[in-house]
């Protein structure tokens, strides 16, 4: 993975282009805790992160197309990480079943970011030619993130 950095005001932003294999999702965990600790985030915010990341990355690869690709947007209230990939189809949550072996990634994205998550059309950073879909997180730097948004079935 190779890292991109472009700085905007105060914002930072990197991302790094992901390549579809059995490593990829245990790099860009390593990658993301490593960028988080820089910023001194609590150890709670940088696990839920990099546990939301791995969640990303997997649908991704399982329902979404290449080319991939994973973002970090940094300023003084929150930080966005951002998962790209090149399918038109967004995600949309399973029915709840406890014992499905796969389905909860949503879900767990949802309860970890206190529902400020979403999935919109999204031009790749790494290729700026091309458009992709982006399923993303934010998370706020400091203090609670506010009220819990409650995970109900079917939502």
């Amino acid at each position: 993975m190779t890292s991109l950095r472009s700085a905007r005001r105060s914002r930072v932003q990197y991302a790094w282009p992901l390549v579809e294999d059995v490593r990829t999702v245990g790099q860009a965990r390593s990658i993301i805790r490593d960028e988080l600790i820089s910023l001194t985030l609590s150890d709670d915010l940088i696990d839920d992160a990099v546990l939301m990341v791995s969640e990303l990355i997997t649908n991704a690869f399982m329902y979404g197309d290449g080319p991939y690709e994973l973002a970090l947007h940094v300023d003084a209230r929150e930080i966005m990480i951002v998962v790209v990939d090149g399918s038109p189809l967004l995600p949309s949550p399973s029915p709840d079943d406890v014992s499905a072996e796969h389905g909860h990634g949503l879900r767990i994205v949802a309860r970890l970011s206190d529902g400020f998550y979403g999935c919109h059309p999204q031009r790749y950073i790494t290729h700026p030619d091309l458009v992709g879909k982006a399923t993303w997180f934010a998370l706020p730097r400091r203090g609670a993130p506010g009220n819990v948004v409650p995970i109900r079935s079917g939502t």
